[in-house]
C-alpha cells in the first residue's frame, strides 16, 4: 500500500483535490483537525484548538483512520498527517506531546506514508471559516513551518503549484501514478 499525504497552509485547496482524487477512484483520507474543530463546534466549543487536549485529539484520530483505511486501491492519499500536527504545534506554539512524539516514531519507523509529499501551494489568498480563522499572511508562515517540519522528518516535497482545479489534480495524479507504475 502506497500512502501520500498532501500537506499546505489552510485553504491551498487540499481537500478539492482530495474529493476530485476519489472521484477518479483513489482511496482518500480526509484532515482529521477540521473533523476535531467541527465536533467540538458542534458542541458549543467555539475555539477547541485552545484547550490542552487539541493535539492530541488529532493524533489519535489521525492514527485511527491511517489504521481504517480501507480501499481496493493500491493507493491511498491523506489530507495531512502527523508530521503536519507537529507543524501545528510549532506553529501554536506548544511542546511536541508523547502522544506526536510516540506517532511520529511509529511513522517514521514503520515508513507509513510515501517520502514524497505533495505540498499544495497556497492560491494566493486564504478565506477565514469557524474552523480557519487565519488570515493570509498567517497562512503564508504557516506553510513554510509545515515545510520545515515535513523536511525535519526526511520527506521530500514535490511542489503542487497553485493553478485550476484540474491542473492540480492532474500534477498530483501524475506523482502517484509515476510511482505506481
Amino acid at each position: 500500500m502506497r500512502r501520500y499525504v498532501l500537506t499546505g497552509t489552510p485553504g491551498a485547496g487540499k481537500t478539492s483535490i482530495l474529493r476530485r482524487l476519489a472521484e477518479l477512484g483513489y482511496g482518500v483520507v480526509e484532515e482529521a483537525a477540521t473533523a476535531v474543530i467541527a465536533q467540538a463546534q458542534g458542541q458549543g466549543e467555539d475555539e477547541p484548538w485552545t484547550r490542552t487536549s487539541f493535539l492530541d485529539e488529532i493524533v489519535a484520530l489521525q492514527r485511527q483512520r491511517q489504521l481504517e483505511a480501507i480501499t481496493p486501491s493500491s493507493v491511498q492519499v491523506f489530507d495531512r498527517s502527523p508530521v503536519c500536527t507537529h507543524a501545528l504545534a510549532t506553529y501554536l506554539g506548544r511542546p511536541v506531546s508523547r502522544a506526536l512524539a510516540a506517532e511520529l516514531e511509529r511513522i517514521t519507523s514503520l515508513g507509513i506514508y510515501e517520502r514524497q509529499v505533495l505540498l499544495v501551494r497556497n492560491l494566493g489568498f486564504c478565506e477565514p471559516t469557524s474552523a480557519r480563522r487565519i488570515g493570509f499572511q498567517e497562512s503564508l508562515v504557516f506553510e513554510k513551518i509545515h515545510e520545515q517540519s515535513y523536511r525535519a522528518f526526511g520527506y521530500e516535497l514535490v511542489d503542487i503549484p497553485a493553478d485550476d482545479l484540474s491542473h492540480r489534480v492532474a500534477a498530483v495524479s501524475s506523482v502517484i501514478s509515476r510511482a505506481t507504475s
